[in-house]
């Protein structure tokens, strides 16, 4: 890797292609219960990258408001979930499975703890925090 590159990705049928650039960003899992609904996974691995930076190199995703505070990326076509941007936040956490090389992100920490589950033992040793938003 190099110290600024070009990240690029996109979802399973190709139809929304994203790109950023920037030095390795940072990423890690969340074992909330939204996010675990929305990926339909045991958790999520979500890479940020900063919302000025993101482009849409096609048609941009659907969005859907899946929370007060937040908006979900998908492509309409194929179902894959993109991103995920909280309101008045110049980070997007996109899907680290819908980059073209994911074996480049290495997870930093947990989010969401209190919603892991129990047999999702995964990153042993790193940082760990609850979930700050309550609805």
């Amino acid at each position: 890797m190099t110290d600024k590159e070009l990240w690029t990705g996109g979802c399973l049928c190709g139809a929304r292609r994203y790109e950023f650039d920037g030095a390795p960003p940072h990423s890690g899992y969340c074992h909330c219960n939204m996010c675990k609904r929305a990926t339909g996974g045991a958790f999520a691995v979500l890479v940020q990258a900063r919302r000025a930076k993101l482009k849409w190199t096609g048609p941009p995703p659907a969005v859907y408001r899946s929370s007060p505070i937040a908006t979900r990326g998908f492509c309409p076509e194929c179902g894959s979930p993109l991103f995920l941007q909280y309101d008045d936040d110049e980070l997007v956490r996109l899907t680290v499975g819908s980059l073209d090389n994911p074996e480049s992100i290495h997870p930093a920490g947990h989010y969401g703890v209190e919603s892991r589950l129990s047999w999702a033992d995964i990153g042993s040793g790193l940082p760990e925090e609850e979930t700050k938003e309550k609805f």
